[in-house]
């Protein structure tokens, strides 16, 4: 039962990746992505990872993915201009995908299992010790300024996509603040002498 659920989650995994990839809609490329986040988790739980397999859901499925779905909703994104974008540098993602399947291939045909493999596969935690006990005194103790570099590294990524995608519209009316504070009252009020009866 465990290798069916095994290959079931798999499948269902790899199937949810590339169909994310190859929608047309991006609507259905949220809920394919959704699925293969569905599938990492069941694979997790197979594995003996509960916390993280739960994490997973808790926080891509039931944030990450539902925050895709609002944005590509809501945002009036021209895909069509997107995709006529990217069939231009289709030639160099080929080649770039076509050297990772290499060196995949490389490192398949080099793989050796380590003798204590099957052991720890079959106990990955200390008998006494939960296993999200142990992923913490992994990633907050052995691990920790690995752990915060990751974070840094993540970080980074962030300000680096809020860069590239920001964009500065000339029709979008701005607040100055620096403007406002500067400006000369001489020059930003007029005071006008209306007479009675007449109007400005």
């Amino acid at each position: 039962m465990s290798a069916f659920a095994f290959y079931l989650f798999a499948i269902s995994a790899i199937a949810g990746g590339l169909l994310t990839v190859m929608s047309r809609n991006p609507v259905h490329s949220v809920l394919w992505l959704i699925l293969a986040f569905l599938s990492a988790a069941g694979l997790f739980v197979l594995l003996g990872a509960e916390f993280v397999a739960m994490l997973l859901v808790i926080v891509y499925v039931g944030a990450v993915a539902v925050l895709f779905l609002f944005v590509v909703m809501m945002l009036d994104v021209d895909f069509a201009e997107l995709k006529a974008e990217m069939a231009k540098y289709m030639p160099l993602a080929l080649l770039i995908g076509i050297v990772i399947l290499m060196q995949f291939a490389i490192a398949f045909g080099a793989w050796e299992s380590a003798d204590m493999a099957s052991s720890q596969m079959a106990q990955p935690t200390p008998g006494d010790v939960h296993n999200t006990k142990a992923l913490g005194l992994i990633l907050y103790d052995q691990y920790f300024l690995l752990f915060q570099l990751a974070g840094l590294i993540l970080l980074t990524a962030m300000i680096g996509a809020i860069v590239l995608t920001l964009r500065h519209r000339s029709e979008v009316k701005r607040q100055d603040v620096l403007a406002q504070m500067y400006r000369d009252p001489k020059k930003a009020m007029e005071l006008r002498d209306v007479k009675p009866g007449q109007g400005l």
